[in-house]
């Protein structure tokens, strides 16, 4: 018996599941994968350690990997009396 998942959500499975690569050394996961991207890590015995994965844009990776403006913005979101309305009335609409 052994379990695939997410912490907190794994799914215990009676049986492994073979998986055959297929010319170009691809693989059909479809039995398997709950998502659609992973990022996968060769373990020095050849063990395949596959990673759920999220792309974001270069923008957002530097939004959240500064701490001062991450603190900011969640002052800014606590306290409600710095929330302000946007008016998009007058947005371009396309």
């Amino acid at each position: 018996m052994w379990a695939v998942g997410l912490p907190g959500n794994l799914q215990v499975m009676d049986e492994p599941v073979l998986v055959t690569l297929q010319d170009r050394s691809r693989a059909n996961l479809g039995k398997l994968a709950e998502h659609d991207r992973y990022l996968v890590h060769r373990e020095p015995d050849g063990t395949l350690i596959w990673e759920p994965a999220e792309v974001i844009s270069v923008t957002e990776a530097r939004l959240l990997a500064d701490k001062e403006l991450r603190k900011v913005i969640e002052a800014n979101r606590a306290d409600p009396e710095r929330l302000r309305t946007r008016d998009r009335s007058r947005a371009p609409r396309y």
